[in-house]
């Protein structure tokens, strides 16, 4: 019985302490690694390896450093084996995982005959100012065509035609300024050891557009250069990738703003608050967007437990089905917003709409018209 009283004084104390330091495991700074591709998404191929089994030994490697030295931080991976895992799921994890810092490991590849090409490079999410950049991006997003329904799940995305891209011109990251600021300290680490730095950039990645913290995609180097592939395979390559990273993520955690943590929950708006501004702020158009959350055969009411607690709902008639929408605005990057801090996470699976003169169009052409508009 003496243990047992042990235990329990133990066990109190414990607690005790937490309630008074207030220290929970909330109070943690969470980093999601991402090993980009996996499972049957080998992701770029060289002449020994495959880019998926690089990105997964960098990452762990990563991970164990953090998680041997900063006991202060939570490290949670999109994948720890050779499986695939679809790009908004990848996001999605992150985002419940109500993560400070997003990365995303890959490594680059191009055409033989550019085969001397080779270094690092460090993207944040906005829109490409070159056409490489369009390039690296096309490669990395066209994941989504081997995923099921991806054409609903990304809103007719296409990620081989360079319109569909038109809509990371209007994204307006409020992380972008601290997303810079890690890639920035990434590139400078992989200078340290020796790496070509090929900079930061811009470019439109869908893995980053649906995350809801500062975010980045790594391109470790090239495979499709030889030298530079062995170097990716080897134990000291992988080590070395992974310590510059490392280091640039401690660099970050240490000089982060305070109020930092949670910032998911802590920045969200209430759904009446952005509702509110909406209604003040539109301006009446014959085109407008909506988000689509649901389907069913028949009309449901605005009470029903299926919407989850979202109204008011609207809905419209398609195929003998019943879609029903949430919200409406002229303008995308409101209805997007919109989007990303209310409906994402009640339905995971919801997407922008478009109507013009009350019927329904194309979403990339409506998207246009709005950039035209502007």
């Amino acid at each position: 019985m003496n243990i047992i009283y042990r235990l329990l004084f133990i066990l109190c104390s414990c607690l005790i302490a937490q309630y008074v330091t207030g220290k929970t495991n909330d109070d943690k700074f969470v980093v999601v690694i991402d090993p980009g591709h996996g499972g049957n998404d080998p992701g770029a191929i060289g002449r020994k390896g495959k880019e998926k089994n690089i990105n997964l030994n960098v990452a762990i490697k990563l991970g164990k450093l953090i998680e041997n030295n900063c006991k202060d931080t939570k490290v949670v991976y999109t994948r720890r084996s050779d499986i695939f895992v679809p790009l908004h799921k990848r996001a999605e994890i992150a985002n419940n995982a109500k993560a400070n810092l997003f990365i995303s490991i890959h490594t680059n590849a191009v055409a033989q005959r550019n085969a001397n090409v080779r270094g690092t490079e460090t993207y944040t999410l906005g829109l490409h100012r070159t056409e490489e950049n369009l390039e690296v991006a096309k490669k990395e997003n066209s994941v989504i065509l081997i995923e099921d329904n991806y054409k609903q799940r990304y809103a007719g995305f296409n990620p081989n035609s360079s319109e569909s891209y038109i809509i990371f011109e209007f994204m307006q990251d409020k992380n972008m300024a601290q997303s810079v600021n890690f890639a920035t300290l990434v590139q400078k680490q992989f200078k340290n050891y020796n790496r070509i730095d090929k900079g930061v950039h811009q470019a439109g990645f869908l893995v980053l557009r649906e995350t809801s913290m500062p975010s980045v995609l790594i391109e470790l180097g090239y495979i499709s250069n030889y030298s530079e592939e062995s170097y990716l395979l080897s134990d000291k390559g992988t080590s070395d990738l992974s310590s510059a990273i490392y280091n640039a993520f401690i660099n970050y955690k240490n000089n982060a703003p305070k109020n930092i943590t949670n910032k998911v929950q802590t920045q969200q708006k209430s759904s009446d608050n952005i509702i509110n501004e909406k209604e003040t702020t539109e301006k009446k158009s014959d085109l407008v967007f909506k988000i689509q959350i649901l389907t069913s055969d028949r009309v449901l009411s605005q009470n029903n437990k299926q919407f989850k607690g979202l109204k008011p709902v609207d809905y419209y008639k398609e195929n003998g089905l019943i879609k029903y929408t949430y919200a409406e605005d002229s303008d995308y990057n409101n209805i997007l917003r919109i989007k990303r801090r209310i409906v994402d996470h009640k339905f995971k699976d919801a997407f922008v709409i478009a109507f013009k003169d009350g019927k329904k169009m194309n979403i990339n052409q409506a998207i246009k018209e709005f950039k035209n508009r502007k």
